[in-house]
């Protein structure tokens, strides 16, 4: 990014943030479908920045694509430059530092590039000083786990107040969404919360983001 990463002027007031939605890997059309369904649901009343999904059945992905993109979302790939170039989405979400570097040249000048698993905050600021358009934060792994959310939100807080691309801070509950919200995060990673019951998670989502805190 031509853009140096440290903000050194005061900023205005941030918007609400935004949700980016991570789905887990469909492996068969019939899931595909699944995630299609709940993606047309929750976008009647969210609206999602962003959707990750993970490399499944390659020949299925196509229409969950067009799905993200008729709710209005940027469609990012898992650590697959070459499967996003291949069903048209809009970049890639990469898993280290080196996998970020190499995949610049491949998603350049109009991809995405996000940055995720990183490990430190200067982690974090070199993926920013090498051209990620996000940085990530506190994402669970393959089997679910997740850094402690006081460590996400410290870093979400951090890096809100002094840097100019923007962060991406997981919540698994609707009172983390409520925590990152205060601290200026611009977008929050969620799953279950939408994809267990895409309408009512929806909308009880939609008003967090919106700062108005639970009933």
């Amino acid at each position: 990014m031509a853009r140096s990463p440290a903000r050194h002027d005061p900023e205005p007031a941030r918007p609400s943030p935004r949700l980016y939605l991570l789905l887990p890997p469909a492996e068969t059309p019939d899931a595909v479908a699944g995630q299609i369904a709940a993606l047309s649901v929750a976008g009647r009343s969210l609206d999602i920045a962003a959707v990750l999904i993970r490399p499944g059945a390659a020949d299925a992905l196509p229409p969950l694509v067009a799905a993200i993109h008729a709710i209005g979302g940027a469609c990012l790939v898992e650590n697959n430059t070459g499967l996003a170039e291949s069903i048209g989405a809009d970049g890639a979400h990469l898993d280290s530092i080196a996998a970020l570097k190499a995949a610049l040249p491949a998603l350049r000048p109009h991809g995405i590039a996000g940055a995720g698993t990183l490990r430190s905050k200067h982690d974090a600021m070199t993926a920013a000083e090498a051209g990620a358009d996000y940085v990530m934060f506190g994402e669970p792994d393959t089997a679910g786990r997740r850094p402690p959310f006081e460590a996400t939100l410290e870093r979400a807080e951090w890096w809100a107040q002094l840097f100019e691309p923007p962060c991406v801070a997981y919540a698994r509950t609707l009172e983390e969404v409520d925590a990152l919200v205060e601290a200026g995060t611009d977008f929050i990673a969620v799953d279950n919360l939408v994809l267990d019951a895409p309408e009512e998670g929806a909308q009880a989502l939609a008003g967090r983001l919106a700062g108005g805190g639970g009933d």
